[in-house]
């Protein structure tokens, strides 16, 4: 890993609560990131209140945190049932597509993401059970992760978006070997990504920490290095990203969102090649048996 000179990093960066407003825990959108397709939004709903929202030029999915949600699209209601947190299940979750006005209520407070892309067709809405998830583990020994699939590799069709999230053990690295996708090739694809995390928290309710990092080539330097912790957001513009590590006894979970302006819903990602190798040895290593964790 060569380090490079820092270059537009300042706002790679997203601490917990810095852009926070209203009912948002988190509100990027591309205009805040500075790029043309990505967005996350997080809404910490209240029991029974009712949040509308018009998706405007994005596609979203309704992504349940933590709770469940019922979604009003014109005359018609999807019960979306969700999850007690992050860390113990998939979800149930909604796709719909740009200019649609959506109303969200909740019987109990919950916490639901939107990660959207800008996008270039007008696809239906759709309703996805727990049992369209694909859940992948990936890795093995201290590299091992588990990879739960919304809108990647389980035939989900979306206009830009792509979205997945990532769960990683105490002391585990995940995003590794770090990589890349940022130029459009036969290998490659131009994704925007955001990182999204949630840290466990202890037993005695000690918060977790970990790390990320991102770093780029001579020609598009660029130079991240970050501990994280719950609720924090990184953006990966460009350049190599990775490793996520978590720190001992605290597992890391990340959502990602990625888009960018192929059509085509393939994440082509090549690896750091000073760093490729390492996948070589997982063959003669177990799966972390940790993994799954549901």
């Amino acid at each position: 890993m060569t380090p490079m000179t820092p270059q537009n990093t300042d706002n790679l960066y997203v601490p917990h609560g810095s852009s926070a407003h209203d009912e948002f825990a988190v509100d990027i959108s591309p205009e805040s990131a500075g790029w043309g397709f990505s967005s996350l939004q997080v809404v910490n709903a209240q029991a029974g209140e009712r949040y509308t929202y018009s998706t405007g030029e994005r596609e979203i999915l309704v992504l349940p945190l933590s709770g469940s949600v019922d979604v009003y699209i014109d005359d018609k209601v999807w019960p979306i049932h969700g999850r007690p947190n992050v860390f113990q299940s998939a979800t149930d979750y909604l796709y719909i597509p740009r200019e649609t006005t959506f109303t969200i209520v909740s019987d109990n407070a919950s916490r639901i993401a939107l990660p959207g892309a800008r996008a270039t067709r007008d696809l239906p809405v759709r309703y996805f059970g727990i049992d369209d998830v694909r859940v992948d583990l990936r890795g093995a020994g201290d590299c091992s992760r588990q990879v739960v699939n919304y809108a990647l590799n389980n035939g989900v069709e979306t206009s830009h978006l792509l979205c997945c999230e990532v769960l990683t053990p105490g002391g585990n690295w995940s995003s590794y070997p770090a990589h890349k996708h940022d130029e459009h090739s036969e290998h490659e694809r131009e994704l925007e990504e955001i990182y999204y995390f949630e840290i466990a928290s202890s037993p005695e309710g000690a918060p977790g920490f970990g790390f990320h990092g991102t770093y780029g080539t001579p020609d598009r330097p660029i130079n991240l290095c970050i501990p994280i912790r719950d609720g924090d957001v990184a953006l990966v513009p460009h350049g190599y990203h990775g490793p996520c590590v978590a720190a001992p006894g605290y597992t890391m979970y990340y959502l990602n969102v990625m888009a960018g302006p192929s059509e085509d819903g393939q994440w082509l990602a090549p690896d750091d090649p000073d760093h490729h190798w390492i996948r070589s040895t997982w063959a003669d290593q177990e799966v972390d048996p940790r993994l799954p964790m549901y």
